[in-house]
């Protein structure tokens, strides 16, 4: 089947999911609301440019999957628009940043019997995709206790004359920059019963949330742990983290992405076997997550195809949010 693709919103990100269409598909059309950013775009994939979404929607009838790379407070608006059009979509990074509006979409994908796929890229890095193998198989046994350690940089300039760092746009710093490794606590050890902790603007940045948090967790199994999180690592990222103490095992993931095993007691990984995993999304002033787009694209066109995927769907997206929702709701800035 001969999958035609639009990209909703034209920003950085966008140029990840761009490279990826094209290997698998056709990209159609793209849309942005800055002019010049969707003619640089369509241009450089010799695509059709679109300023609204409306339009898009008005003048493209064959479109199989929509990227939505738009800011985080708008993927639930561009998702439904696109869903109740009957496309199918993909949506960045957070699905949203309000369990309400998740849920919005989630319906809106059942009424139109359309996919709702949401990038979960860490999933597919090599050594949590092994854990997760590991987890499931009750390589660990019974999980006692955890810490997630999220220590990055975003400097002034990141924020600066932008959606970044505003609370309708943007959500907040466990939203945009770390909501991947809180996917990834999430799917290895399930849901979570309470949080308490602290948040803070440490560096005084000109946000409107916190560049800090140090928040202890207690799991629906009983595991207890702590997450701490920092946007404020001198000059570049320097780690995310995941330690687990259980029964059967230790093990602890690391690197600047959460790309390595650091230590594991007995030995649960094979590491000398993983796969060598994707270089991170670098946007030049400052570097993302691992760029496992082509992994996420991979596994929606198996989806399309009715065959078995990987694929993050919405439901087990919005887990994510509702645990940033209770932080943020729970533990005053």
């Amino acid at each position: 089947m001969n999958n035609s693709f639009v990209i909703i919103g034209c920003g950085k990100i966008a140029e990840r999911h761009a490279q990826q269409i094209i290997k698998l598909g056709k990209l159609v059309a793209v849309c942005d609301t800055d002019v010049s950013r969707a003619d640089h775009l369509a241009q450089k994939y010799s695509a059709k440019a679109y300023y609204t979404i409306e339009s898009l929607l008005q003048n493209e009838n064959e479109i199989t999957v929509a990227a939505i790379c738009t800011p985080n407070g708008l993927h639930a608006q561009h998702s439904i628009l696109c869903l109740q059009d009957g496309i199918n979509v993909l949506c960045e990074k957070p699905i949203c940043i309000n369990t309400n509006d998740g849920l919005a979409m989630i319906e809106a994908a059942k009424i139109a019997n359309k996919k709702l796929f949401i990038v979960k890229s860490s999933r597919y890095t090599p050594c949590i995709t092994a854990l997760k193998k590991v987890v499931e198989h009750n390589g660990l046994g019974k999980i006692f206790s955890f810490q997630l350690n999220c220590v990055w940089n975003r400097p002034d300039s990141y924020y600066a004359n932008s959606w970044k760092g505003t609370l309708v746009l943007d959500g907040g710093t466990l939203y945009t920059q770390f909501s991947h490794y809180i996917d990834v606590l999430l799917w290895l050890l399930g849901d979570v019963e309470a949080v308490n902790g602290f948040r803070t603007n440490a560096w005084a940045k000109q946000i409107e949330f916190e560049d800090t948090g140090a928040v202890a967790v207690k799991m629906l199994s009983g595991a207890i742990g702590t997450l701490h999180y920092s946007v404020n690592a001198f000059q570049k990222n320097h780690e995310v983290s995941l330690t687990i103490v259980a029964e059967k095992g230790t093990i602890k993931l690391g690197g600047e992405y959460m790309n390595e095993v650091i230590y594991q007691n007995p030995q649960l990984i094979d590491v000398q076997n993983l796969a060598a995993g994707n270089l991170p999304n670098d946007y030049g002033q400052y570097k993302g997550s691992m760029s496992n787009h082509d992994k996420v694209y991979e596994n929606i066109v198996k989806a399309l195809n009715g065959d078995e995927s990987a694929v993050t769907d919405g439901a087990s997206a919005l887990k994510s949010v509702a645990f940033i929702e209770k932080i943020y709701q729970q533990i005053p800035l």
